[in-house]
């Protein structure tokens, strides 16, 4: 086993062991804390932030700090010896995993195996210290929760879900993780077995504590120098131990409901985690195009995806039950090591070895130092640097190399500060050449834009125009026709009654002058006639009046029918003049639409002129940008001098 000084290392296995065989798990805490006995740092201002960097705590948050570790510490009851040796058997995702391929060392073995870097000499190991810090999390149906939150007493308590985000480099953590500050191997077990407590566990037909969830144990070693008025941090490794649930087969497990959800999750993560390995093994053959590794599809490979990656070394352990009846898990799990076993890992160089993480502060912002860089691209990769100056460590330069490295730097800053600006003059005079070509063919385009929708409009209009009249006359005749259809007398035939009208009117007065005469002659012709004869032209001339009168209320009668017809077709008239003016305001409308679209492509003309002052504005920045690279040129003559009078004075 390396040194945690060297790299990051992640583990899989169901890690804790038994009361008299401990696992792997309580073995390297021993030896974390035998390797740092005598240079344990035991303040709590440093703490682990993000994915790899240090937070400098100040005294209220390191106070804080304190009263959550006890809070934690205090949640744990006192049980009898045998509760709290069998308290760390709930770890286990097999069906009897006591019968384990995995040989069961003695600690006193694996501190004979440790074997520290060999580039940290040992009067270097005498001047540095080690803060240790350790964090316990589940990941539950696809949901991340801290094990070691103090839930509330309540019958129903409902625990926070926390977020997996990422930091400017990339890299993924686990947001608001308590990161608790441990002095020894006893307090670390006392919070593993407090997050055991709150793991997730249901009894199934093959396993009566079976567990639900993969459980993530995370150790943090923070190096830091031997100063104990204002220690730097020199770097930061983690240990990752994470206790994989066994995939299920309902069929044996009898699952149902909750148990069958927390199944499905269970093999879904698993069956990612093989699907990543598949895709590293294929991509270590040069002669295949490289695939697509979903390391993203699950929580678990998002979290351990660096170890993956090169940024850590990873390391599978697998148990496995003897029983026939579970010969086909033990098969599955056999292939699923195997295809593990086949991926070669490969750790990245790192480029400038000495200088140490980010450091922030208490209200997480960086806190910069004189000798130290917050970014490793700002300073040159391992192919400007040569192979001497990688390992040399800047506390033991002298004051002259000192002077020199911080002329380089500033020699530098100023050659790639004169650099950005040239570049950014260039950039922006190509953008505005840019813009201008682009305002000139947006104003090109919009003329002929213009002018073809002139054309169409003129066109639709006097198309529509033409279609409102014929429609306007159409339904006007077809209304006319509609409407004196069953009453229309032509005029020859009104003419006609007319004169039968007149000849019956002069007929009839005819007849009346008669009728006055033959009444003369009756009164004068009395006495003179006899009886019989007064008698018999007294009826004739009777029956001559009475044909008289009827022949008159006759004519009347027509004349009266005749007057109606001429009412209703004068009403006629009336209700197609009516119709007419109605014809007339649909032209005006007609009309007033005509006018508004000759005010849209009026409209459109203005803002062909906006373009224009446009293209006029863009000339005018490019005047702008000509004086501002002369004021540029005056301020670099005027930086080199003030930055040589800064030079002499500091050497001075």
């Amino acid at each position: 086993m390396r040194s945690l000084y060297e790299c990051p290392h992640f583990i899989f296995r169901y890690f804790q062991g038994t009361s008299k065989d401990s696992g792997i798990l309580p073995r390297s805490l021993d030896v974390i804390f035998n390797h740092i006995r005598g240079r344990h740092y035991l303040k709590m201002d440093f703490k682990p932030y993000l994915s790899n960097d240090v937070k400098k705590l100040e005294d209220a948050q390191v106070k804080q700090e304190e009263a959550i570790k006890t809070a934690i510490l205090a949640s744990l009851k006192e049980e009898t010896e045998n509760l709290s040796n069998n308290i760390t058997n709930m770890c286990d995702v097999e069906s009897d995993s006591s019968n384990c391929t995995s040989e069961n060392l003695p600690s006193d073995s694996l501190e004979k195996n440790f074997i520290p870097l060999e580039i940290y000499r040992t009067n270097i190991h005498q001047r540095t210290q080690a803060s240790v810090w350790i964090s316990f999390c589940e990941i539950y149906n696809e949901y991340v929760y801290d094990l070691l939150n103090v839930l509330s007493t309540s019958k129903t308590p409902k625990r926070r879900v926390l977020r997996i985000c990422e930091d400017q480099g990339g890299n993924s953590y686990i947001k608001d993780l308590k990161w608790i500050n441990v002095q020894s191997t006893e307090e670390a077990r006392k919070i593993l077995k407090i997050g055991n407590k709150n793991r997730s566990f249901a009894c199934t037909r093959m396993n009566e504590q079976s567990s639900r969830s993969h459980s993530i144990f995370s150790i943090r070693l923070l190096k830091l120098t031997a100063d104990e008025h204002q220690p730097r941090v020199l770097g930061v490794s983690e240990l990752s131990f994470c206790d994989l649930a066994g995939s299920e087969r309902c069929n044996k497990t009898q699952a149902f409901g909750d148990r069958l959800k927390e199944a499905g999750n269970i093999n879904n993560s698993l069956h990612i985690l093989g699907k990543c390995i598949a895709a590293l093994k294929q991509n270590q053959n040069p002669k295949t195009k490289p695939s697509y590794i979903p390391f993203r599809e699950s929580k678990l490979t998002r979290l351990f995806q660096p170890f993956f990656c090169g940024k850590g070394k990873a390391c599978m352990i697998v148990n496995i039950n003897q029983h026939a009846s579970t010969y086909g898990e033990t098969l599955h799990v056999m292939k699923f090591s195997a295809l593990a076993k086949q991926v070669i890992q490969t750790v990245l160089p790192k480029n400038v070895g000495y200088f140490p993480p980010k450091l922030v502060g208490g209200n997480g912002k960086p806190i910069i130092h004189f000798d130290a860089s917050t970014s490793i691209d700002d300073f040159p990769d391992s192919t400007e640097t040569s192979a001497a100056e990688e390992e040399v460590d800047i506390t033991i330069l002298s004051h002259e190399d000192l002077l020199k490295t911080t002329e380089n730097l500033k020699e530098k800053l100023v050659a790639e500060r004169q650099s950005k600006i040239l570049l950014e003059v260039k950039i922006r005079r190509e953008m505005a050449e840019a813009m201008f070509r682009q305002l000139l063919e947006t104003e090109e385009a919009w003329s002929n834009r213009l002018e073809d929708m002139k054309d169409s409009y003129e066109e639709k209009l006097e198309s529509k125009f033409e279609m409102y009249k014929e429609a306007i006359k159409k339904h006007a005749y077809v209304c006319a026709m509609e409407q004196i259809e069953d009453h229309y007398v032509p005029i020859e035939e009104f003419l006609a009654e007319q004169e039968k009208v007149e000849d019956r009117e002069r007929r009839i007065l005819q007849l009346e002058r008669q009728l006055d005469e033959q009444s003369g002659r009756l009164l004068a012709l009395g006495s003179l006639n006899s009886d019989n004869v007064l008698t018999t032209e007294s009826n004739m001339e009777l029956d001559l009046m009475n044909k008289m009168k009827r022949a008159n209320e006759g004519l009347q009668k027509q004349c009266k029918e005749k007057e109606e017809l001429i009412k209703s077709l004068k009403f006629k008239i009336q209700k197609l003049n009516e119709m007419l003016l109605e014809a007339t305001e649909g032209y005006r409308k007609m009309a007033e639409e005509n006018s508004e679209l000759k005010h849209t492509v009026m409209l459109k003309d203005q803002e062909m002129n906006s373009l224009q002052n446009w293209a006029k504005r863009v000339l005018e920045l490019e005047e702008t940008v000509s004086s501002l690279q002369k004021e540029l040129d005056e301020q670099k003559k005027h930086f080199s001098i003030e930055e040589s009078k800064q030079t002499q004075k500091f050497v001075g």
